[in-house]
């Protein structure tokens, strides 16, 4: 007697592919059409997502008092502007992260905002989201206009415009340093901070772009000095380990060849102490097989 007969797994989405050209067979000469389409060359991601932990919770910092549960941040670099493309790709991430949960309405679009960071105040889309979606744009203080009439809570945030006092560190992140008074000011402020890492990343990004500056200030030397002792201890280093793990490579051409997985490997490799070991080992080894086994 014969057994049950398996089930068949049928493939809806290629019928329905199949079936949309099928429906066009008159105009198909007219028409591309594409499987699967993907969007973008990248994963999707936004810039940056803040959530708040208590949604009760009040901020009070200027450029977050619009925050909701789930606040969207995207940001332009000085050298770019924010197009009304952009403004519809990121309302378009909100609307997917809003989908992103499993259970439906889980997140909702009373919970989610929007903000645009960018250098220039950007006319040519304010006025379109005015004329065409029927926006209210609304200037709250120095740098920060609101944009109402939508389901999503949303802002722009302009670095040139904002407040020195009340954004220091995010206004000269975006603006050049107009002289060696403020670049003395701002090591001061960093006197302060400098042991916290996140202090140290933007100070280390505002000096390299103001380099001239803060050779200007008369605290230069003493600050900047101290400011970048790590970042040269770890350029030396990185200068090192380069220098021995070319070494390694060279001994071991003359064993033979060389994978592109191992080279990368040993290249990659910034441990002095292995790197060390592995000139030894290369050294001595008559084969490139016999160091791979020697280096584990």
């Amino acid at each position: 007697m014969d057994g049950p007969k398996k089930r068949r797994v049928m493939q809806w989405h290629p019928a329905m592919y199949a079936g949309i050209q099928v429906e066009f067979e008159e105009e198909a000469g007219q028409l591309q059409f594409e499987n699967e389409h993907q969007l973008g060359t990248k994963p999707l991601a936004v810039d940056i997502l803040i959530i708040k932990k208590d949604d009760s919770f009040s901020i009070k910092k200027n450029i977050g008092q619009i925050f909701r549960r789930y606040n969207i941040i995207e940001y332009k670099s000085p050298g770019d502007y924010l197009s009304i493309d952009d403004f519809y790709k990121v309302y378009a991430y909100a609307c997917l992260y809003k989908c992103e949960a499993r259970v439906i309405e889980r997140i909702k679009t009373n919970e989610i905002t929007i903000t645009f960071v960018c250098h220039g105040y950007p006319r040519k889309l304010a006025k379109y989201l005015m004329r065409r979606r029927g926006y209210s744009i609304v200037r709250k203080e120095k740098g920060i206009w609101q944009i109402q009439g939508d389901e999503f809570a949303m802002q722009m945030v302009v670095t040139s415009r904002l407040s020195k006092e009340e954004n220091p560190w995010l206004f000269h992140l975006n603006n050049p340093v107009p002289d060696s008074r403020t670049a003395e000011e701002l090591i001061r402020s960093y006197e302060e901070k400098k042991r916290n890492p996140l202090y140290a990343a933007v100070m280390d990004f505002i000096v390299h772009m103001n380099e001239e500056r803060f050779k200007e200030a008369k605290e230069m030397c003493r600050a900047l000095e101290e400011l970048m002792a790590d970042e040269l201890e770890a350029k030396r280093v990185e200068g090192i380990a380069t220098g021995k793990a070319e070494n390694v490579l060279e001994l071991l051409g003359e064993c033979g060849k060389v994978s592109d997985e191992l080279r990368k490997k040993i290249l990659c490799e910034r441990n002095l102490e292995v790197l060390v070991r592995w000139l030894k080992i290369a050294a001595k080894a008559a084969s490139v097989e016999e160091f791979q086994k020697a280096m584990l």
